[in-house]
């Protein structure tokens, strides 16, 4: 293939994959304050949605456009410069980054939404005992999949060789294990938070409660490295923008909830998401997100997921950036409002139990935060604009 044919291919390549996410026009050439930022449709993209509708963004100036993008391509769209912003999984990264992929991490949304997961009455109650066993996964390299192997490789079992991997919907992963097609799952919420509710798993590594995770962002602020070079300030704002809705949140679980749902941003219903998101930890940080890099990168590294040659403490520099006006004391200083009716209720849990009993079909399905089956149908695409 001549050169003029190789770029060809690339630029079509490129074309196709900024069709799978609707961005409406691109940012007039410097319109500095203009920020489109993506979303798939994800309960613990919250933060996302309150800046938004809560007017966080406007406070900073910004002029945002919400660009809704499906999983499958949701990385090459962020590096293309179909969208500018996001916040998303630190570990769905990592690797790309390791390989190129001009993207940075600027702040700390949210700790604890990956778990390892055994039937109640099974005989899996440690990570030791899935040495040589089969675990269901919602995808190969998928968040759950990738925090599976973390946690293996720290036990010492090599992911690759002791381990068989098979993959289900997101939605169907309690439904393998009761059948016995799988003797453990990876999952992520709701999925986790569901079958706990439901009685039918026990966790047996859970990224919220067990250290070294508990202390770990899970996602992060992210920012497309060429929108960072020519438009900081902008950048900028958008993370504080970001991390402020992440505050407003935590303390507004159940009104971020109902919100994401009303808007129709997810397909979900109000007491649902409100159990998923309130099982997340959204408290915002600077150094707790450039921590999170570079352990994360760690493990990944001794997981057989980065290169073997691959200097971990370089990799967390390249994909990291500091913002002047962005950090921990200013987060400290940022006060948020607590709206009535806006926290979980005390009967949350019968609240779910009769949500459950209600439900017809499989409850799990395309439930929202990092529901990793892309062939759910997903509400109607759209771009959003102040």
């Amino acid at each position: 293939m001549g050169a003029a044919s190789s770029w060809t291919a690339v630029l079509v390549a490129g074309a196709a994959l900024l069709a799978g996410c609707d961005s409406g026009s691109k940012p007039a050439a410097g319109a500095a304050n203009k920020v489109r930022v993506g979303y798939i449709g994800l309960t613990c993209e919250a933060p996302i949605f309150t800046a938004y509708e809560k007017g966080f963004f406007k406070e900073e100036g910004l002029d945002v456009t919400l660009v809704k993008c499906e999983w499958a391509n949701y990385k090459d769209v962020l590096a293309l410069g179909g969208f500018d912003v996001t916040h998303h999984l630190i570990m769905y990264f990592l690797k790309p980054v390791e390989q190129g992929l001009d993207v940075k991490f600027t702040g700390g949304i949210h700790r604890g939404c990956l778990r390892v997961q055994a039937l109640t009455k099974g005989k899996i109650d440690s990570i030791a005992a899935l040495r040589g066993k089969r675990i269901g996964v919602p995808g190969m390299g998928t968040p759950p999949f990738i925090f599976a192997n973390r946690v293996l490789g720290a036990h010492g079992i090599d992911p690759g060789k002791e381990i068989t991997w098979m993959v289900f919907p997101a939605g169907e992963l309690g439904l393998a294990l009761a059948k016995g097609e799988v003797d453990a799952v990876a999952d992520s919420e709701p999925i986790g938070s569901l079958l706990l509710a439901d009685g039918k798993v026990k966790n047996i590594a859970d990224q919220a409660t067990d250290a070294p995770y508990k202390d770990e962002y899970c996602c992060a602020v992210l920012v497309n490295g060429k929108f960072l070079a020519a438009n900081p300030k902008a950048a900028a704002a958008a993370t504080r923008a970001l991390l402020k809705a992440a505050k407003w949140v935590e303390k507004n679980p159940a009104a971020a909830a109902r919100m994401s749902v009303e808007k129709k941003y997810l397909a979900s219903n109000p007491e649902l998401n409100t159990v998923a998101i309130a099982s997340l930890k959204y408290a915002p940080s600077v150094s707790g997100a450039e921590a999170a890099v570079k352990s994360a990168a760690a493990e990944m590294k001794r997981a057989g997921m980065l290169n073997a040659t691959t200097d971990v403490d370089e990799l967390a520099k390249r994909a990291f950036v500091h913002f002047d006006d962005v950090t921990d004391q200013w987060l400290d200083s940022v006060q948020v409002p607590a709206v009535a009716g806006g926290q979980v209720p005390s009967d949350e849990p019968a609240r779910l139990r009769a949500e459950l009993a209600a439900t017809q079909g499989d409850p799990w399905c395309g439930l929202a935060c990092c529901v990793l089956d892309p062939s759910f149908p997903k509400p109607a695409s759209s771009a959003r604009k102040n």
